[in-house]
C-alpha cells in the first residue's frame, strides 16, 4: 500500500469516527478503545490472548464508570496488554479517583494510566481535532521506512498524544520524535512497554526482518 493510499484510508477511517461520535455524544460518554488508529490483528505484537483480555478489559471498564460515574464525565478508556489508559474529563477529583479505582478492580488489569482532566466535557469540536490528530501522527508513523506503525496504538486527547504498544527503545524514540514533528500535536505521553531488539526479532514474521535506525543519533 503506497503513502498517499495510506493517508487516504486514515482520513476516511477518522471521519467514520467522526460520525459516530456524533451519534453517540448525547448518550454515551464513555468510549472504549483506540478504533481510529488500533494496531492491525495481523501484525499486532499482543498474543491473541491478550488481545481478547484488552477488549474485555475495556468493555468490563466501560460498563463499570458508566454505573459510577453515571453523566459526571466523558471518559475513554484504551486497554494495550492489559496496561488501561483513561483520558477524557470529570467533574471533580473524585470522580477521577473513582475511575483509576474502578478500573484497577477489573479483571485482568496488571496497571493504570490516569490521564483524566478535572474539566467540563469537551466539545464536539475538540474530539474531532483529537481524532483527526491521532490520523496525521498514525499518517506519519507509516511515512517513515524505519518504523512499524502497526506496534503502536495512538490515542489523542486535548492536544496530548498518547503512545501505546510494545516496542523497541529505539522504536520508542523513533516515534516520539515523529509525535512532536507532526502539526498540532501540544504534548506526546509514552505508556510503551519497552523490549529489546532480541524480543522484537522473535515477535517478527521471518518475511519481515526488524527495521534498524541507522541514522538515529545517538542518545
Amino acid at each position: 500500500m503506497n503513502v498517499s493510499a495510506s493517508r487516504h484510508r486514515l482520513a476516511a477511517v477518522a471521519l467514520g469516527a467522526i460520525a459516530l461520535s456524533v451519534s453517540l455524544s448525547a448518550c454515551a460518554p464513555l468510549i472504549v478503545g483506540g478504533a481510529v488508529t488500533g494496531a492491525l490483528v495481523a501484525t499486532d505484537r499482543r498474543t491473541s490472548g491478550a488481545q481478547l483480555e484488552d477488549q474485555g478489559i475495556e468493555l468490563r471498564g466501560a460498563n463499570r464508570l458508566r454505573d459510577q460515574l453515571r453523566d459526571r464525565g466523558s471518559v475513554s478508556i484504551t486497554s494495550y496488554n492489559r496496561q488501561v489508559l483513561l483520558t477524557g474529563e470529570v467533574a471533580s477529583e473524585e470522580d477521577k479517583a473513582l475511575a483509576e479505582k474502578t478500573l484497577a478492580g477489573v479483571d485482568n488489569v496488571r496497571n493504570v494510566v490516569n490521564e483524566l482532566a478535572v474539566l467540563g466535557a469537551a466539545s464536539l469540536t475538540q474530539r474531532s481535532s483529537d481524532l483527526l490528530l491521532s490520523s496525521r501522527v498514525k499518517a506519519s508513523m507509516i511515512d517513515a521506512r524505519d518504523l512499524s506503525a502497526n506496534a503502536f496504538k495512538v490515542v489523542a486527547s486535548r492536544g496530548t498524544v498518547y503512545l501505546m504498544g510494545r516496542v523497541t527503545q529505539r522504536e520508542a524514540d523513533r516515534a516520539t520524535d515523529i509525535t512532536r514533528n507532526t502539526s498540532g500535536v501540544q504534548r506526546v505521553v509514552r505508556v510503551l512497554e519497552i523490549i529489546s531488539e532480541e524480543d522484537l526479532a522473535r515477535l517478527q514474521p521471518r518475511s519481515q526482518p526488524s527495521a534498524v535506525d541507522k541514522d538515529a543519533p545517538p542518545k
